[in-house]
C-alpha cells in the first residue's frame, strides 16, 4: 500500500533535516527511518530519491531563500525552517505535479508540526513572497517583516527560557 503524500513529505523533510545537521549515509537513513517511522524500504528509497533531487537544486533553492529573507540572514534560519523551506520551494518551483497552494500549505503544516506557530508564519511569508514574485505580483513587505519579527521574538523567548536556572527536582 502506498504511503499518503503527507507522510511521504514528513519522511523527505526528516531526511533533509538529518542530512543538514549531520552527515548521515543513505543506508543509515534507510534502516533508521524504516524502523522509526514504520514505513517500507521502498518509501524510504523514494524519499531518498526526492531528497537527492532537492539537493541537486540546493544552491538555487538556498539563493531563493536568501534573496527573499534579506532582513533575516540565511545563517540564522533554524534547521527546521530551512529544510521545510527547501522542500516547499522544490515543490513550488520544480515539481509540476503539486499545485502551488498545496506546496505552501503543506510546508506550513510541516513547520507547525516540527517547529512552532511562528515557524509556520515565517515559512508562509517566504513561500508566498517567492510565489507572488514568480507571477510578477507585488510582495507584501509588511507581512514579510512581521513574520521576521515574530520569529525573532519566539527565538528570544526560547533563548531567555534556556538561560533560566533550573530548580532541582524534589523527591517526594
Amino acid at each position: 500500500m502506498a504511503v499518503p503524500l503527507q507522510k511521504f513529505r514528513e519522511v523527505v523533510f526528516q531526511m533533509l533535516y538529518s542530512y543538514d545537521i549531520s552527515h548521515a549515509t543513505d543506508e543509515n537513513m534507510l534502516d533508521l527511518l524504516t524502523k522509526e517511522l514504520s514505513v517500507t524500504r521502498k518509501t524510504v528509497r523514494d524519499a531518498q530519491e526526492r531528497v537527492h533531487q532537492i539537493r541537486q537544486k540546493l544552491d538555487q533553492i538556498d539563493e531563493m531563500i536568501t534573496k527573499t529573507s534579506h532582513a533575516y540572514a540565511f545563517e540564522r534560519i533554524q534547521s527546521v525552517e530551512r529544510n521545510v523551506l527547501r522542500l516547499g520551494i522544490f515543490e513550488l518551483f520544480f515539481d509540476e505535479t503539486i499545485p502551488p497552494k498545496v506546496a505552501i500549505s503543506e510546508a506550513m503544516r510541516l513547520a507547525r508540526k516540527f517547529g512552532t506557530k511562528e515557524s509556520a508564519i515565517f515559512v508562509n511569508a517566504i513561500l508566498d513572497a517567492l510565489y507572488k514574485s514568480s507571477l510578477g505580483e507585488n510582495i507584501d513587505e509588511k507581512q514579510l517583516k512581521h513574520s521576521f519579527e515574530e520569529l525573532d521574538k519566539s527565538e528570544q523567548i526560547a533563548k531567555e527560557a534556556s538561560q533560566q536556572p533550573q530548580e532541582p527536582e524534589k523527591n517526594h
